[in-house]
């Protein structure tokens, strides 16, 4: 024989655990995303204000500027879709890589083999690219019934779909 009360009350304690849990996950993930955020901003804003300070701007400044650019950026859509744009880890690489290639060329170090490893590797992550976008196209994540592209600017017949995955 079940007791009736006592299921209602296991469902009862189960739903506001879940509940209580969820609410801490999403706190924590809203608190995390606000801190890696404003310390991203924060790091970009010091490093413009060392360029000034400097007196000159390089190359290598600019292409951290891009890198500090695309982690925002990567942010930001990680807080508005729940998703991590694998693609912006990939751009980020790249740029870091390029700025070293970059400064290791520009310091006038003679040339080696580390910079075919670099070249090699900024290649390989640009085939990542590649391979990522073709599978995001053909896979997408949310099953779509009849997939059609809208022309014109700002349109978004699908926004759940990132721009260009259709």
């Amino acid at each position: 024989m079940k007791i009736n009360w006592a299921e209602n009350l296991r469902q009862s304690v189960h739903q506001l655990a879940e509940s209580l849990g969820n609410l801490f996950v999403e706190s924590f993930h809203y608190l995390a995303l606000f801190a890696i955020g404003a310390v991203t901003a924060w790091a970009a804003v010091m490093e413009f204000l060392q360029m000034i300070e400097a007196g000159h701007i390089k190359i290598d400044d600019i292409l951290l500027l891009f890198i500090y650019l695309e982690l925002g950026a990567m942010v930001g859509i990680y807080f508005k879709t729940n998703h991590m744009p694998v693609r912006f880890l990939i751009y980020v690489a790249i740029t870091a890589l390029t700025r070293l290639l970059i400064s290791n060329v520009s310091h006038h170090n003679p040339p080696d083999l580390g910079i075919i490893y670099l070249c090699g590797g900024i290649l390989l992550l640009a085939f990542a690219i590649l391979v990522v976008r073709y599978a995001s196209s053909q896979f997408p994540s949310v099953k779509i019934e009849h997939p059609q592209r809208k022309l014109g600017a700002g349109s978004s017949e699908h926004p759940e779909v990132e721009k260009g995955e259709l």
